[in-house]
């Protein structure tokens, strides 16, 4: 009855007001009288009339925004990808990406394209739209900054890093000189072009250098911490220079600049004696992601856009505001990592890509078009890796690091990044560096930001003495190693139980090492050791409850996976254990089948998930990073698939053929070590076929009766699967039997699929 009742008013409604709509319209025609009403021609084509119209929507600049918008992200993502795969920081291929979109090679071999795309009326729109992913940029820059590291350290890292700030502002003061009545703009100060390329010469990008010294595994060591404390007070000093630079350059004259520097610090003392309390204050009282409501997000905003406004009008570039922004944000760890990451993704995704191709699109590597050019632009590269590299190193080892970590160090503190890309916009749009110096500055810093990593692994190699990763004890090599990589602590701890259940008898004769592997683009500099102390402090606790001896390893990496090979094959381990995870398994066709992996999925609904015959990691979205791991790996691999093991007392071994054999041997730990139950489930026939496994079984009776059963029923009841606490088969088992699409699946309990 109400069904027919809505029915009938929705009809009168709709239908009713459809009417009155016809008649105001029919009516107001009758109002055009005496008015000059210009009218489109129908013309018969419509076809044309749609392409017309389609052309016009394409110009229309949001249209031209939005497209430019997509195809930079596309474009950032993929070299960002594929650079990191080759070992380098994923910035560098989203540089080179906006070179490559830019007229260096679109333009230049596609200008039809280039010009429809980055039409010159457009370029307006992205230049500020990739300013404000800057200032966004600058502001988690600024956060990042670890103020106290400074504090505690300041004295070799301010040392270290003021040299490896004023002898590459020499050079390139000195390199200035040389070049300035050629490559100088017309009707700049010599001042000008000389400080520009003094201070282009002197940055270090302070987050790729974080990033890659997380990679590498050196944020704990000696090396690592002075590196990344250089780097900060690098930033801070460089920036400060940046602005006295640009003051002086926007003044004329140091004297007509001593009234702008004069507002700049009155603005800084504001910053940091009135606005950072107010801050502080708020942040205390709002640490959490709950209380970190909308009306305060605004304070901080409005901070964050007052304080970058402040720097424009002062006339030291709205960058720097930003940046002291973050700097002066509450020094809560917790409270910084809930803010960047409503920051972040919008800043570092969307709209930092921008500047890159804007930066691009200023770069014009066809107007290097004579061989005199290059060598000059050979000779800036020169300038700049011995200026930054040998400066930093020299004052590294003046102040008492030994020649391997002075190197390395410089090797650092030559990374420019995006910082410099930065510098090198600002003196751009202040007509300081001409289109030719700019494109070989570009070059110069792609060139010293890539070349970082292989210098690092070159002094490495000229020293041989190599960090290794893998905790090693003396006299191991006999010793049963047990290595678990896990994703979340919840899941460390269940690969932990399973270890310990295979050795827990024999603690002087085992090694258990648990893994906790980040990807460096998820884990902040400031936050490294509280994140490796969250992801390592429950499975610690959990080894204590076990009574289990274990050794842990945390590293941040750009490719989980290689890191994971590496550190297994590297250890020469006997078993690799990994939960089914977002660092490995999530999202493949093996989670979906079993329908309880981390997000555990209904298991009652597990047999719908199945989609015809196919094999274990078939059309799966992630298959070849999960056969990479199986294939690389030089010992056995545990699969490990989680449905709530408390323990590992009644255990199911499906044999299904010969080659399973090798399980039970991991049936007879399990016995010796944790009195487990085990339930040998002939489902080949060849347990009975077999006398090697039953001569294996029969010495394990004899040892310990009454632990080990064959089962020759496939029929397997309900009630049965429900009491097991694990069932573990072979990989090549495995396929059979999602392939035979087995319905007692359905109520199986957590599995561990091991690869002999």
């Amino acid at each position: 009855m109400n069904n027919i009742k809505n029915s009938i008013f929705y009809v009168t409604i709709i239908g009713g007001f459809t009417a009155l709509i016809y008649w105001v319209i029919s009516k107001g025609a009758s109002l055009e009288v005496g008015r000059n009403i210009v009218k489109k021609q129908i013309e018969s084509n419509h076809w044309n009339d749609f392409l017309h119209s389609m052309v016009e929507n394409l110009q229309h600049p949001l249209a031209i925004l939005l497209a430019q918008i997509v195809t930079i992200i596309l474009a950032a993502r993929l070299f960002g990808w594929i650079f990191r795969k080759i070992g380098q920081p994923s910035v560098i291929g989203e540089m080179i990406a906006g070179i490559v979109l830019g007229p260096s090679l679109v333009g230049m071999y596609f200008p039809e394209f280039s010009a429809a795309l980055f039409p010159a009326a457009s370029l307006g729109n992205l230049q500020f739209l990739s300013q404000i992913g800057l200032i966004l940029f600058m502001f988690v820059i600024g956060m990042e900054l670890d103020l106290k590291v400074l504090k505690n350290k300041a004295h070799d890292a301010v040392v270290i890093s003021h040299a490896s700030i004023v002898i590459p502002f020499a050079l390139g003061l000195s390199l200035a000189y040389f070049i300035y009545e050629t490559f100088a703009p017309e009707g700049v100060e010599f001042s000008s072009f000389g400080l520009f390329m003094g201070i282009a010469m002197s940055i270090t990008a302070f987050p790729v250098l974080a990033r890659i010294v997380q990679e590498r595994g050196m944020q704990k060591t000696k090396l690592g911490t002075i590196a990344i404390t250089c780097a900060a007070a690098d930033d801070i000093t460089a920036w400060c220079i940046l602005a006295v630079v640009i003051a002086i350059v926007k003044a004329g004259s140091l004297s007509s600049s001593l009234y702008v520097i004069g507002m700049a610090i009155l603005y800084v003392i504001i910053m940091l004696k009135i606005v950072r309390p107010f801050l502080k204050r708020v942040g205390d009282l709002n640490a959490t992601r709950e209380s970190l409501n909308k009306p305060v997000v605004a304070i901080f905003f409005i901070t964050l856009l007052v304080s970058s406004y402040a720097s424009e009008l002062i006339g030291i570039h709205a960058l720097f505001g930003a940046f002291l922004a973050g700097v002066i944000m509450p020094e809560n760890n917790k409270f910084r990592n809930i803010f960047i990451e409503k920051v972040e993704d919008v800043a570092i995704i969307v709209l930092l890509p921008l500047f890159f191709v804007f930066t691009g699109l200023r770069t014009q590597i066809g107007l290097l078009n004579d061989p005199e050019l290059w060598k000059i632009t050979g000779l800036i590269i020169l300038v700049a890796v011995v200026g930054k590299f040998f400066g930093s190193a020299l004052a590294a080892k003046f102040m008492g690091q030994n020649w391997k970590d002075s190197l390395a160090i410089g090797a650092l503190m030559n990374t420019r990044g995006l910082m410099e890309l930065v510098v090198l916009n600002i003196g751009y749009d202040l007509g300081v560096l001409s289109t030719e110096i700019f494109t070989m500055m570009v070059i110069m810093a792609l060139l010293t930001t890539f070349m970082t990593g292989p210098a690092l692994d070159f002094i490495e190699f000229i020293f041989k003495d190599k960090i290794t990763a893998v905790p090693q004890e003396i006299g191991s090599k006999s010793k049963f190693k047990i290595l678990l990589s896990f994703a979340t602590p919840e899941k460390g701890k269940k690969l932990l139980k399973i270890a310990n259940s295979l050795v827990k008898k024999q603690a002087d004769n085992s090694i258990v090492t648990a893994m906790h592997i980040s990807l460096s683009t998820e884990v902040h500099s400031f936050d490294v050791k509280e994140y490796e102390r969250k992801m390592l402090v429950p499975v610690i606790e959990e080894s204590h409850a076990l009574n289990q001896n274990m050794l842990s390893l945390f590293k941040v990496s750009n490719d989980i996976d290689s890191d994971i090979i590496d550190t297994a094959n590297h250890g020469e381990y006997d078993l690799l254990l990994v939960g089914l995870g977002q660092s490995i398994f999530d999202g493949t066709l093996l989670g979906k089948i079993l329908g309880f992996t981390t997000r555990m999925v209904n298991p009652d609904r597990l047999i719908d998930k199945f989609t015809g015959k196919e094999g274990l990691f078939e059309n799966s979205p992630f298959d070849e990073r999960t056969r990479h791991i199986i294939a690389k790996s030089k010992m056995p691999v545990g699969i490990f698939i989680d449905k709530n093991l408390e323990e590992v007392n009644q255990v199911l071994m499906p044999i299904f053929n010969r080659e399973d054999a090798f399980l039970i041997e991991y049936a007879k730990k399990l016995i010796n070590n944790n009195g487990s139950q085990i339930t040998v489930l002939d489902a080949g026939g060849e347990v009975k076929n077999t006398r090697e496994i039953q001569e294996t079984i029969r010495s394990i009776e004899q040892i310990a009766p009454n632990h080990i059963m064959i089962m020759n029923d496939r029929t397997l009841k309900k009630e049965f699967l429900e009491s097991q606490d694990l069932m573990i088969i072979s990989l090549e088992s495995w396929k059979k039997l999602i392939e035979s699409q087995s319905i007692w699946l359905n109520n199986s309990p957590s599995v561990l699929i091991l690869k002999p």
